[in-house]
């Protein structure tokens, strides 16, 4: 069932092309939309954004789907076919990024919801713990590096058109701390943070 290079549709996907008679159409999208490396606009568009959200499977096949999110340019487009971006500390579940330790393929959506635009990017993606990259980025754990498969855009018809209001102060940047999340203060789960954890200081 899985898409490759000479046909990027499955036969499932076919299957509902073939029922509602969009066969032609979706080739011919793929024709002229779909692409294997960035163009310039890709490029300007990814790292501009704030957030994006990011599919990932485990060995199984069952489905994760998150939000990540920092300050453009936490995204950056650093080869003809790759991305990267930073993984800042979350909830230490590691999800989305643990599937990526048995399950390599990836899907990311970069949306501009100011100007409704979206960018689809399909690929496979690696965990890189002493990237070259992580000094650049404040408060990295590890890089993730994205060897785009399939780089698409979409109609944005359906987005909402909303604005960006305050970002968010717990986005890891240089020459500041970020405040501690309320929750890593809870009874429940101060004694099981991580030894590194800033949560663990005194207030």
């Amino acid at each position: 069932m899985k898409t490759s290079a000479d046909d990027p549709y499955h036969a499932g996907m076919r299957r509902l092309q073939d029922r509602f008679d969009t066969r032609q159409l979706a080739d011919r999208l793929d024709e002229k939309l779909g692409r294997t490396v960035f163009l310039d606009e890709d490029r300007a568009f990814i790292e501009s954004r704030v957030l994006f959200f990011l599919a990932t499977a485990d060995a199984q096949g069952r489905p994760d789907g998150s939000y990540k999110g920092g300050d453009a340019g936490f995204v950056r487009v650093t080869g003809a076919n790759e991305l990267a971006f930073p993984n800042y500390d979350g909830n230490g579940m590691y999800r989305s990024l643990g599937n990526v330790m048995v399950n390599q393929a990836v899907a990311l959506l970069f949306i501009d919801f100011e100007h409704p635009q979206r960018l689809r990017v399909n690929g496979v993606a690696s965990l890189h713990f002493d990237d070259p990259l992580l000094e650049s980025f404040a408060g990295a754990q590890f890089i993730v590096r994205v060897r785009a498969e399939r780089i698409f855009p979409n109609c944005p018809r359906y987005i909402h058109t909303l604005r960006l209001v305050t970002p968010s102060p717990y986005v890891p940047r240089a020459g500041t701390v970020p405040p501690v999340p309320a929750w890593k203060r809870f009874e429940a789960f101060r004694d099981v943070l991580s030894r590194d954890d800033p949560a663990r200081k005194p207030d």
